[in-house]
């Protein structure tokens, strides 16, 4: 699973109709830039496959009086709104997602139920139990990884990392417990989208062909 999809289709959704710079925009905003493969040209040829996919509705939209060409706004469809929900609920389940994709699960979690968001994250703390259960038994040496030499740092490594979501998890789904942050059917939600014209404080500055279309 790549995550630029989940990410581009939540910017989009998120705005109800934005263009390609603005959503480049928002993910510089979040950083995304630097924890998943955000960058331009990947943000621009989403766009443009998903509009191809029926997941995304193009609309060309005419140049101002100012001059300057025609902008393509994307608009996310009903097809496209099924896959942005697939997208989060598997990338907050699965054990082994790479960091970008549960990064980018993490931006869009409050677009769900409270009770929903919960369920999927003890879900994802099971599945890395098990996977934890599975490879100590078979590939951890109960006397320490120096038995295998060098490499059984390898699964030492990845057990630890284990633990280490597990346990970050854990906490994630104890303060949404206890009332933590706005989620969908509960009122107006955090706004973490910057609005026509706003300046962005951690764009990069660094311009693409894509930005003008």
């Amino acid at each position: 699973m790549s995550a630029i999809r989940l990410l581009v289709l939540g910017a989009v959704r998120q705005h109800g109709r934005a263009h390609g710079y603005q959503v480049r925009n928002d993910l510089e905003y979040w950083g995304a830039h630097e924890w998943s493969s955000a960058k331009p040209g990947s943000i621009y040829h989403a766009l443009k496959q998903m509009a191809k996919q029926g997941l995304l509705l193009a609309h060309e939209i005419a140049p101002s009086t100012a001059g300057g060409p025609p902008r393509t706004e994307y608009e996310i469809t009903g097809r496209g709104t099924e896959e942005f929900f697939a997208l989060l609920r598997s990338s907050l389940t699965s054990y082994d997602q790479s960091v970008d994709v549960l990064s980018a699960g993490i931006g869009f979690i409050v677009d769900l139920e409270r009770a929903e968001a919960v369920a999927l994250l003890r879900e994802r703390v099971a599945a890395i139990e098990g996977w934890r259960a599975a490879v100590t038994e078979h590939y951890t040496p109960s006397e320490g990884p120096e038995v295998l030499g060098h490499i059984g740092e390898i699964m030492n490594m990845w057990v630890h990392s284990a633990d280490a979501g597990a346990e970050w998890t854990r906490g994630l789904i104890a303060r949404v417990e206890a009332g933590a942050y706005t989620f969908a059917g509960e009122g107006e939600p955090f706004v973490g989208v910057l609005s026509e014209g706003q300046e962005n404080p951690y764009a990069t500055g660094v311009p693409d062909a894509g930005d003008t279309h």
